[in-house]
């Protein structure tokens, strides 16, 4: 069999994706992947049938489901390109990504369709299907009978062709989708499975949305590796740890606000034993050094890989989870397959210790942002060491403030666009969040800059209290003791839970714009 290299290419890709083997998991639901194979291939005729043609956009709009993991595929099989929308978004920011990609067609279901008839309803080109109708069911005698969907022609898509949108919220303005080939696709499987060590044996939970590169890497993987993929959508962190026994789960992949619930508001997960579950992986933003801690106290068998990335470059690096008590504050070193390396703001290369912007190499840049030649010029550019005539290339820019240290280990020092500067110091958030999650007052914490009248911003916490009688004033003077007095926060802001964006990362900039209206 020749190595996969368009995404649908990657179902049961290996021998170990036997017709039989249970391919996904949906509460009491379960497909076989010979029965995805067959809804693929199906849903792919069923889409050139409407008209789909090479390279047209398809919007997914669907929960996590059954019924989203096959659209994915059977868009990519029928030469499309596929969305993923999260089916959480208000119907504006769904009317805005669907009109932002051009989509032919979006796929929905029941329930969603009134939602999406009115979020639509003012856009002139997309055509609304819903895959719970009997369209999309293949029957086990669909060769004879009458207007049977014909199969997809073979492909003609490459690596190199747009494969998906992934809609990403960015640091201003709307949301942008992402461009990401086939190639790019791919090669983020396949160096994910080989750091995680991924079989056929694995049974990945998958709670991470596929609008979410990650969450849409967990998909992929699994398939790849014929593993199996259970989904859940939770409300509570005991939903998590149930669904983790019940299930013998053997990965997790989560981001911090996850890794909080589950250490600091889900009770079972001290008193239930979790032998099965072999890894956890991160993604989304640093975990704070005492939510690791609390991890290896409740899982101490379980492997925790802390992961750093971002959705333009997909992965950049990893901390291996022997490395964890030596490195608590690194994000690892590059993935295979990659080179990192950090730049000032002169372009040169830094020095060990000496902050700069990170800086991607590899198979997983993706081709920027769709529709925005500036906003992707930005991020884009060429290899700033290596000239065009000696073959250049396009890298990455993060936009993220690291340093490297003695032995090749990055740090993250917070986005650059995100730094507090304040009476002329410039502060990572970070580092503040980090001192105030050690106290133990916390549940949750996050540090942003408000405007201020004579320190042109003021450090400002939002954060969820661990108990009811959390006592502002004192938490700040314990963080005095281990703080310069300019990175000590005015004040503490307490609210029920921090607002997070669609892929479940903390919205730092809802935060500001929030609290900077109360100011005024």
């Amino acid at each position: 069999m020749s190595p996969p290299f368009l995404v649908h290419h990657l179902i049961g890709a290996g021998p170990a994706g036997a017709a039989d083997r249970v391919a996904l998991i949906d509460g009491i639901r379960s497909m076989s992947y010979g029965a995805l194979r067959a809804q693929v291939e199906h849903g792919a005729g069923v889409l050139r049938q409407l008209g789909l043609g090479r390279g047209d956009r398809v919007a997914i709009v669907l929960p996590k489901s059954i019924e989203e993991c096959w659209a994915i595929f059977a868009t990519s099989r029928a030469g499309g390109v596929f969305v993923p929308v999260n089916s959480l978004l208000q119907a504006a920011q769904i009317q805005h990504i669907v009109a932002d990609c051009g989509a032919r067609i979006v796929l929905t279901n029941q329930a969603l369709a009134p939602r999406l008839r009115e979020a639509l309803a003012d856009l002139d080109g997309p055509s609304l299907y819903l895959v719970d109708a009997p369209l999309w069911t293949p029957k086990p005698d669909q060769a004879a009978a009458a207007g049977m969907v014909p199969p997809p022609p073979r492909d003609q898509a490459i690596g190199e062709d747009l494969a998906a949108i992934l809609y990403t919220s960015g640091s201003t303005g709307r949301p942008k989708g992402v461009m990401l080939s086939h190639r790019n696709l791919i090669a983020g499987t396949r160096i994910v499975r080989t750091y995680l060590k991924l079989t056929a044996d694995d049974r990945i939970l998958s709670i991470l949305p596929f609008s979410f590169d990650y969450g849409l890497n967990q998909l992929l993987t699994a398939v790849e590796q014929g593993a199996v993929l259970i989904l859940l959508t939770f409300r509570f962190g005991d939903e998590i740890v149930a669904t983790i026994r019940d299930q013998a789960v053997t990965g997790l992949a989560g981001v911090p606000t996850i890794w909080a619930i589950l250490t600091r508001a889900s009770p079972s997960l001290a008193r239930t034993a979790l032998p099965s579950l072999r890894y956890i992986t991160n993604s989304g933003g640093a975990v704070p050094s005492e939510t690791v801690k609390r991890l290896r106290t409740r899982l101490p068998e379980t492997r925790i890989y802390l992961m750093y990335g971002l959705t333009e470059a997909f992965r950049s690096t990893y901390l291996p989870p022997d490395e964890i008590d030596r490195r608590p504050t690194s994000i690892g070193r590059a993935i295979p397959e990659t080179e990192i390396f950090a730049v000032t703001a002169e372009g040169r290369r830094t020095k060990p210790g000496e902050p700069g912007i990170l800086v991607h190499r590899g198979p997983t840049v993706s081709l920027g942002y769709w529709n925005r030649p500036d906003d992707t010029a930005e991020v884009l550019k060429p290899h700033p060491f290596v000239a065009a005539e000696q073959g250049g290339e396009t890298v990455c820019y993060s936009g993220d403030l690291v340093f490297e240290d003695d032995e090749g280990f990055f740090h993250f020092v917070g986005r650059r666009d995100a730094m507090i500067k304040s009476a002329g110091y410039r502060i990572s958030p970070t580092e503040v969040e980090e001192v105030l999650m050690a106290t133990g007052a916390f549940v949750q914490v996050a540090v942003v800059g408000l405007p201020d009248p004579f320190a042109g911003q003021k450090v400002h916490a939002v954060g969820v209290a661990k108990a009811a009688e959390a006592d502002a004033e004192d938490i700040l003077r314990t963080a005095a003791l281990h703080l310069p007095p300019y990175m000590v926060p005015r004040a503490i802001d307490w609210v029920d839970a921090l607002p997070v964006t669609p892929n479940g990362k903390v919205d730092y900039r809802g935060l500001v714009a929030e609290r900077s209206r109360g100011a005024q």
